[in-house]
Parts: C-alpha cells; sequence; structure tokens
C-alpha cells in the first residue's frame, strides 16, 4: 500500500468517526429520514458541481437502475437506521457496531461466491458479534428495550454496508466512480423525497444540527464516499476495508469530545474483540511486514 493510500484510509476512517456525534446532533432535528434524504442530496449536489468542473459524464441510462440499488443498500438503508439508532445510542457505540460491517462482508461474499471463508474469518464473524453482545452489556448504557432496538438498527446498518461493499466496489471498476458516486446519490435521494416529505414537518432544526447536516452531506457523504470508489480500484479489497480499525477510535474520541460522552473500562473488552475480529475477518495485520515490496 502506498503511503498516499495509507494517508486517505486514515482520512476516511476521521471523517467517518466524526459522522457518528454529527448523527447525534442532527437526526433529532430533522427525524432519521428527512435527515437521510436531505443528506443524499447534499452529496448529490456537491459530487455533481464536481462532475461539471472536471467535465465528467453521467452514467448511461442502462446503469441507473444497478447504481440505484446500490444507493439503497450502502446509502438509504445504512443512513436511516444508524440515524434512528442516534436517536438513543452513543456516537461511540454506533462507531463501534459499524466496524462489524467486515463481517457481514464476508458472509455475503462467501454466499455470493466473492471469496472464500476460511476458518479464520468464520471466527472474526463470531469474535465480532460477541464483541458487540459485550459492549452492550458492559458499556456505560442501561440495556433497555429503546436501547436494544437501537442496537438492532446499528447492526442493519453495519450488514446494509457490508454487503453494499461487494456491489460498491462493482460499480467502481465498472464505472467512473465521481459519476458513480453522483449518480448513487442523486437515486437515493429521489427514492427518499416521498417519505420525507410526509416527515419533514415534524423537523425542528436548530443552527447546530444545520452545520452537522452540512458537514455530513457535503463531505463525510459525498466528498467522502466518492474518495471510497477511487480507493477501490486502486487497492486490494481487504486493504479498503482497513478504515474499519480506526472509525470505532475516532467515533468514540469525538463523541468523548464534543458531547461529553462516557467512556468507561467496561468498554474496552468489546472494542478489543471487534478490532481482532476485523483484523481476522480483513486479514490487515499492521503489526506484521508483507511478504510482497
Amino acid at each position: 500500500m502506498q503511503s498516499r493510500h495509507f494517508v486517505q484510509i486514515v482520512g476516511l476512517s476521521a471523517f467517518w468517526g466524526a459522522s457518528f456525534p454529527l448523527l447525534r446532533i442532527a437526526s433529532p432535528a430533522f427525524g432519521p429520514i428527512t435527515l437521510a434524504a436531505l443528506r443524499c442530496a447534499l452529496a448529490a449536489l456537491v459530487l455533481a458541481v464536481l462532475m461539471r468542473l472536471l467535465r465528467e459524464q453521467w452514467p448511461p441510462r442502462h446503469a441507473w437502475t444497478s447504481l440505484s440499488v446500490l444507493g439503497v443498500v450502502t446509502l438509504i438503508s445504512p443512513f436511516v437506521l444508524f440515524n434512528f439508532a442516534a436517536l438513543t445510542l452513543p456516537a461511540g457505540y454506533s462507531a463501534v457496531f459499524n466496524a462489524t460491517a467486515p463481517s457481514f462482508g464476508v458472509l455475503a461474499g462467501a454466499l455470493l461466491k466473492e471469496e472464500r471463508l476460511t476458518a479464520a474469518k468464520l471466527l472474526g464473524c463470531v469474535l465480532g458479534f460477541a464483541g458487540v453482545a459485550l459492549l452492550v452489556q458492559l458499556g456505560p448504557v442501561e440495556v433497555t428495550w429503546p436501547v436494544i432496538l437501537a442496537a438492532l438498527a446499528c447492526a442493519g446498518a453495519a450488514a446494509s454496508y457490508g454487503v453494499g461493499s461487494i456491489f460498491m466496489r462493482r460499480a467502481a471498476l465498472a464505472w467512473h466512480p465521481l459519476p458513480a458516486s453522483a449518480s448513487v446519490h442523486l437515486a437515493a435521494a429521489g427514492l427518499l423525497a416521498v417519505p420525507s416529505a410526509t416527515q419533514i414537518t415534524h423537523a425542528n432544526p436548530t443552527w447546530p444540527a444545520v452545520m452537522a447536516l452540512l458537514v455530513l452531506g457535503l463531505v463525510t457523504s459525498g466528498f467522502m464516499y466518492w474518495i471510497s470508489m477511487r480507493l477501490m480500484r486502486e487497492i486490494s479489497a481487504s486493504a479498503s476495508t482497513a478504515s474499519a480499525f480506526l472509525i470505532p477510535l475516532f467515533g468514540v474520541t469525538w463523541g468523548a469530545l464534543f458531547l461529553g460522552e462516557p467512556v468507561t473500562a467496561g468498554m474496552l473488552p468489546g472494542c478489543v474483540l471487534i478490532l481482532v475480529a476485523t483484523s481476522l475477518i480483513t486479514g490487515f495485520r499492521p503489526w506484521q511486514r508483507s511478504a510482497t515490496p
């Protein structure tokens, strides 16, 4: 992996980790569905402007069906579910749950015959889910039915990201990343337009929520999605998931710094299990030297 790829992965992790505290600010103000719709619309706008500046062309008409499906899996489903979870769970919890996405990706890849399910990867899946259970049980949040529902929403969002990464890589190889990213967000915004219109009257935006929405839409969704698709064309699939190691660290850190969320020793066992699981699943070993130059 080249240095610029590593820097981009760390940058992606930092911004994606920051999205979880921002969801805690924006989701109660806009509502889960409306926030997802506005986020996708803003991302589509900034990517369309970049396309115009770089003179990129939109994908052909026959590509829009598959790109719309990609929008449902990688944008609509995880956005709405994480937005719902943000109404209850601390940002650090959601960020750690997100680290289970590679587990779902490996299972989906095996079912779709994209990759072989080895013993190490299977053990990683088991440890990852065990880590989530420990996090919920031993963390500072009292286990109640709303917390359980929010945790299940996070698991569903992580599953969407894991499964969607397979189709996202296919799209990255089939189409230019910038037009593909813009099309995915535009399609997602269109699909969310009607359901969000029925909920927008309940929105109660504040200035902090509006600022959070702008960062979520313009940066962590639009620009970072494009960077992620570009990475998927240049590095291996396992390397592209290396950000899963760092997103929980940034999510917990940003939540503690800016929202005053508690970080307790009880969270450590679950976090460690999830990170070990991600290492087993992706084969990413930062402590080992690569055998290839």
